[in-house]
């Protein structure tokens, strides 16, 4: 008997394999024989569907030796000689290459044959069932597993190989079925991905394709040299931490490029979310090594707080693996020591490198030549080298929509939608509109936020390119405090620094930061910065004393935590890397160590009479109806307000003429401005009221 297959003599992968078929063929007609010579009703046209009684006793009064022949494994001697030869001549065999790689020895890779013999012949299910005594059970079970390959049921050591911790099961590669079964009567099955590999076959299992990453991925021209020797040496597992916008997928991608080795990247998010994480995650690991790639699985983060424990299948060394993730390794995650090793985030080179490559790589109309241009507004977004390419090409796609150039607007509100969400749980976003003219303030006021701005801008330049500000592990993020009277445009002005840069505004909710419980503040204040080193983005601590206030003098438990707090906060600004904007009406009350750590302070005067009068024809648009009474220079003169008073006056004046039925008067903008006094504490004088003090008295008795 010749096995029904025929393998191409092209392809000695299949023809090795189907060789090691025909040996095992060997040994299935000797048990045959063997079997059909002890049968007592061997004529039984019913043979295999039941035991008859006289079969059963025979087998009660002289159980059978363990078939010990040696045919098969003389021929099998034959077949690897051969493949030897071929070997040596270059040839891939990849029943030879998965038991290199699954770390199989000979008689393992029988037992897969055996196991697997029925999904390439078909004659293999009737044999299997007549040596089972049972025409319904087509496949091997251990017992018959072991006796054609010549063990002892008895054995040990045969019965490891089929066991969780044997090479065949614990990869994946032979699956244990019927387990209320007794351990001889189990069921083996080869699953069809690795029999259609053997077979030439390279698609990715579905299920594992489901959750891959398929984002398009630029490679970093930036080696990593200690990723780079980690892969050469083989030091599996790797662990890659990436904070802030470095990419660690990035980082073991291009070294996985530089080093000529394949890769399967696994998103993570979408594995904790299909319901079987854990064996979804055996599944990936045999595919990544039956294609004999790197596994890169990220972010393990997604994993921790629904399924930790998968975190330690992937990291149990019997694959070539790169986890990646955003928190510190956890020893309780596994009992693997992995390889701990940095991302470091894309250097400005090259996110205008990814930048240029996405612009250039459209039509000339698009970009309009002024690709200079947009890449010097580009430059200030911190971003990941994926999220650079997505950015450019949504900013292309928007113009596009629109049949017009490519504008610096169209890259800034892509850039802005790469951020990360998880800073809005935190704080408020604010898309900023306030431009340069709608702030009122001196001229050197405005020359120092121009500054900071600058700051912003050419932060890489400065302190990466020519390295001013020493090479300490201090973040290159930039603090500025805005201190001043309440209403002198503070917030206004951190709304205009957010817009001028195209970036968003966060305003920190402090209801989600103060904590009367003990240390939850430094986790929310950690939270928060974590995220907003992630985005794109200012960060506003409006009333910042309230988290920023001096350091007291320890009386008692609380003032000891309460320091805690402060020193935290000292601590974590020095690693932020992003801008942080504080604002405050006391910049007596905050601790002077924050002094050292701002890089920009800017006091916000009270407006003089110039000032106040630009706010009030602000204010007072021109779209709103306005009597002819209205007298502007004398409440710019008279009423010594901020610019938010002046603003509140407007609108409650605005509001009376609107309910009135009639355009705005002198009457309105005094009783506005009335009831700011009252609000702020303030007393109506006659000095200050002058000749429309009498204006107050004539509104409050029609009220």
């Amino acid at each position: 008997m010749t096995t029904s297959l025929k393998a191409d003599t092209a392809d000695r992968s299949l023809e090795h394999m189907m060789a090691r078929l025909t040996a095992l063929e060997d040994r299935v007609r000797t048990a045959v024989a063997k079997r059909r010579d002890s049968d007592p009703h061997d004529d039984d046209r019913f043979r295999g569907l039941y035991l008859s009684q006289a079969h059963i006793e025979r087998l009660l009064d002289d159980p059978q030796e363990p078939f010990l022949g040696v045919t098969g494994l003389i021929e099998t001697d034959v077949v690897e000689t051969q493949a030897d030869e071929w070997e040596a001549g270059g040839e891939n065999l990849r029943l030879r290459r998965m038991g290199r790689i699954f770390s199989l020895d000979l008689l393992d890779t029988e037992l897969l044959l055996v196991a697997m013999a029925p999904d390439l012949d078909p004659r293999f299910e009737k044999l299997y069932g007549y040596l089972h005594d049972d025409v319904t059970r087509r496949r091997a079970s251990i017992g018959l597993a072991l006796e054609l390959c010549d063990f002892a049921t008895t054995s040990h050591d045969a019965r490891q190989r089929l066991s969780r911790g044997g090479a065949l099961v614990a990869g994946g590669l032979i699956l244990i079925e019927d387990k209320d079964r007794p351990v001889l009567s189990r069921t083996l099955r080869v699953p069809d991905r690795v029999t259609s590999h053997l077979l030439g076959g390279d698609r990715v299992e579905p299920d594992v394709a489901a959750v891959l990453d398929q984002s398009e991925v630029f490679l970093s021209s930036t080696p990593d040299a200690s990723l780079e020797r980690a892969y050469t040496s083989g030091l599996w597992p790797i662990y890659v931490r990436e904070e802030g916008v470095a990419s660690g997928m990035l980082a073991a991608v291009s070294s996985a490029a530089r080093t000529s080795l394949p890769t399967l990247r696994l998103d993570l998010r979408k594995l904790a979310a299909s319901g079987q994480p854990g064996d979804l995650a055996l599944t990936a690991i045999r595919e990544a090594r039956l294609l004999g790639a790197v596994l890169i699985a990220g972010p393990v983060d997604a994993l921790v707080e629904q399924t930790a424990e998968t975190i330690g299948t992937f990291s149990d060394g019997l694959a070539a693996i790169v986890l990646i993730g955003s928190r510190p390794w956890d020893a309780a995650w596994s009992t693997h020591v992995p390889l701990l090793l940095e991302a470091s985030a894309p250097s400005p080179e090259e996110r205008m490198d990814v930048w240029r490559e996405v612009l250039s790589s459209s039509n000339p109309e698009v970009v309009n030549g002024h690709i200079d241009g947009l890449l010097a507004a580009a430059s200030i977004f911190r971003l990941a080298s994926p999220q650079v390419a997505r950015a450019a090409t949504a900013g292309l796609l928007r113009a596009r929509s629109e049949d017009r150039p490519v504008e610096v607007a169209d890259l800034q509100a892509a850039a802005r939608a790469q951020n990360s969400s998880g800073l809005e749980r935190l704080a408020h976003r604010v898309e900023p509109r306030a431009a340069w003219n709608d702030l009122v303030l001196p001229s050197h006021i405005q020359t120092q936020l121009h500054e900071l701005v600058a700051r912003v801008r050419h932060r890489d330049h400065v302190m990466g390119e020519w390295g001013v500000g020493g090479s300490s592990n201090r973040g290159r993020g930039i603090t500025a405090l805005l201190a001043g009277e309440s209403g002198t445009g503070k917030t206004l002005a951190a709304e205009v620094i957010a817009m001028e840069l195209g970036l968003d505004l966060y305003v920190i909710d402090l209801s989600t930061v103060v904590d009367k419980y003990i240390g939850e503040t430094e986790k929310n204040l950690d939270r928060i910065f974590t995220e907003a080193d992630r985005v794109n983005g200012v960060l506003l601590f409006d009333e910042a004393d309230a988290i920023f206030g001096k350091r007291s003098e320890v009386r008692d438990a609380r003032d000891r935590y309460a320091n805690v707090e402060v020193a935290y906060l000292l601590q974590r600004m020095e690693r932020f890397s992003g801008l942080a904007v504080l604002t405050t009406n006391l910049r007596a009350n905050l601790d002077d160590a924050f002094t050292r750590r701002i890089d920009v302070i800017v006091d916000f005067p009270m407006p003089d009479a110039d000032a106040r009068r630009r706010l009030w024809r602000m204010h007072l648009t021109a779209r709103l109806p306005q009597d002819e009474s209205l007298d502007i220079e004398f409440m710019a003169q008279r009423f010594r307000l901020s610019g938010g008073n002046i603003r509140n006056s407007c609108v409650t004046g605005a509001f009376l003429a609107a309910e009135a039925g009639r355009p705005l008067t002198m009457a309105d903008l005094i009783r506005g401005t009335d009831r700011e006094y009252r609000k702020l504490g303030r007393l109506t004088l006659e000095s200050e009221f002058g000749p429309y003090l009498d204006l107050l008295s004539v509104t409050s008795g029609a009220t």
